[in-house]
């Protein structure tokens, strides 16, 4: 349990630092590439959070379901992988 609360503040730790210098190059950049790659990490740690949350009691997941997973489960899981996905897109057609 206790080393279950370590890695739960070690994740929001680096996450959030991740999230606010990615929200800082958000702001001094315009290109889509990078701001997918923004969106991406600001997703994840938000994912991030929830799952604490989840975890801690405090959301329950429930509701909708796609395949006996929460859709705010399901959603956090994929939408910053599409995004990173997208940037990676987006500079190889860029640096052709």
């Amino acid at each position: 349990m206790q080393t279950e609360v370590v890695l739960l503040i070690i994740k929001l730790v680096v996450g959030g630092i991740a999230a606010f210098l990615a929200i800082m190059l958000w702001s001094r950049t315009r290109d889509a590439a990078w701001m997918c790659l923004v969106a991406g990490i600001v997703t994840s740690y938000a994912g991030i959070v929830y799952d604490m949350l989840v975890q801690l009691g405090i959301v329950v997941s429930g509701g909708i379901t796609v395949a006996a997973i929460p859709i705010a489960t399901l959603l956090f899981a994929v939408v910053p992988t599409l995004f990173y996905i997208f940037a990676l897109i987006l500079m190889l057609v860029r640096s052709r």
